[in-house]
């Protein structure tokens, strides 16, 4: 919360979500509605915030440092459920945090750290009931947590998407009586997984909750007018599903691994050699060797069947890729927030697991030297600090981030 409130004034996409969180607050059903290419949740909370904090930079970015920090509480909770162990855990949260994403969108009004947040309990439950041959409760948690990511935004659903699509694919393998002929405890697939849950089990916890969570939202707005709700989906699909006229900060998803393209949430100059400057750009001490990362839990997946390189896989891939299947002419590198995200966990499992895992020091050595990375990238991440035009220079290492 250190120099939240700098700027003090509207920041970015804060001109779209705070004056639609400040319509919630007046009495009746607003007409027009503000912003209504998304759905209420994240704006639902910013309103609350607002009326206890007052209409200000405190009041429209207060909730967002919570979910911020709410998130690095779910990274730690996926890698307790992925690897079993505190020491990784705890490594997943720093990276977590010290990749800068989360900490730059966790200090403006924006609806992305609200979605991530919700997304990855949702993920933990996920993993954590994957192993469980009873997963029922887990993934009902699940569920209900996509359904509130969803009602954040709806790209919340990418998440949800990746596990019905595990489950499905499991229990088609299930039905053709597929197996390994060297099975292993450590395998992703297993023919007796889950041998008591049911469609019906499937249809509770993957539809009906994240549907019903979903719905409650709109609740406040609209009461239980089922004709306005889905007025109001309709409404989200046409604004989302259109085309958009280009933006200097716009970006294609293969480039967003790369790190080619930034964000600059604020840049003004304050005097002669003094600039306040926000970059959403992620720290390359993390983003870059992520993507070796992510390669090794490839291979291990392929080579050694493995639960956990699948699953690391599978909710890094799965939200990323699928901004690649949209009708949407417009992309921005924040929407990898959660692929960057779950990239820690990615990461971890590279140090820490298989034949070929370096010794444990060497990850708590990595998790410094991104400290190093996040302390230098500060005078571009924290407005109230400021930078130097040199400074600024020194940082900039590709034309395409200026």
């Amino acid at each position: 919360m250190i120099g939240l409130t700098t700027p003090d004034k509207i920041n970015f996409d804060e001109v779209h979500y705070v004056p639609a969180a400040k319509q919630l607050l007046e009495p009746g059903v607003p007409n027009p509605l503000l912003n209504p290419m998304h759905p209420p949740l994240a704006k639902e909370f910013m309103a609350l915030s607002i009326r206890a904090f007052g209409d200000n930079s405190l009041g429209w970015r207060y909730p967002s440092v919570v979910f911020g920090a709410l998130a690095i509480v779910a990274m730690y909770l996926c890698g307790l459920a992925l690897f079993a162990a505190q020491g990784p855990a705890l490594a997943t949260a720093a990276l977590t945090f010290l990749n800068q994403m989360v900490f730059v969108q966790s200090r403006i009004a924006m609806l992305d750290i609200y979605m991530l947040a919700f997304d990855l309990f949702g993920v933990a439950a996920f993993i954590h009931g994957y192993r469980k041959q009873k997963p029922e409760i887990a993934f009902a948690l699940a569920g209900f947590a996509f359904g509130l990511a969803t009602a954040s935004k709806w790209s919340g659903l990418f998440p949800l998407g990746v596990c019905i699509a595990i489950v499905a694919v499991i229990r088609l393998m299930q039905g053709w009586r597929t197996s390994f002929a060297d099975a292993e405890a450590s395998d992703w697939y297993q023919p007796d997984r889950w041998p008591e849950f049911r469609y019906t089990h499937f249809a509770v916890c993957f539809v009906l909750i994240p549907a019903l969570a979903y719905y409650v939202t709109y609740v406040p707005l609209y009461g239980l007018s089922v004709g306005d709700f889905i007025e109001a989906q309709r409404w989200i699909f046409v604004e989302n599903s259109g085309s958009h006229p280009p933006h200097p900060y716009m970006s294609s998803w293969p480039s967003w691994p790369l790190l080619m393209r930034p964000i600059w949430f604020q840049f003004d100059k304050l005097a002669d050699d003094r600039f306040q400057a926000i970059a959403f750009l992620g720290n390359p001490l993390i983003l870059w060797p992520a993507l070796v990362a992510v390669g090794i839990c490839l291979r291990d997946w392929i080579a050694k069947r493995r639960a956990d390189a699948f699953l690391i896989l599978a909710f890094y891939i799965g939200p990323w890729l699928a901004w690649a299947t949209l009708p949407r002419t417009i992309g921005f590198i924040y929407y990898y927030l959660p692929s960057a995200t779950i990239a820690s966990l990615a990461l971890v499992y590279a140090f820490t697991q298989g034949e070929r895992a370096p010794p444990r020091w060497m990850l708590w050595a990595f998790v410094a030297a991104a400290a190093l990375g996040f302390a230098a990238m500060l005078p571009i991440s924290v407005a109230s600090l400021g930078t130097s035009m040199e400074t600024y220079r020194r940082l900039m290492i590709f034309q395409s981030w200026i």
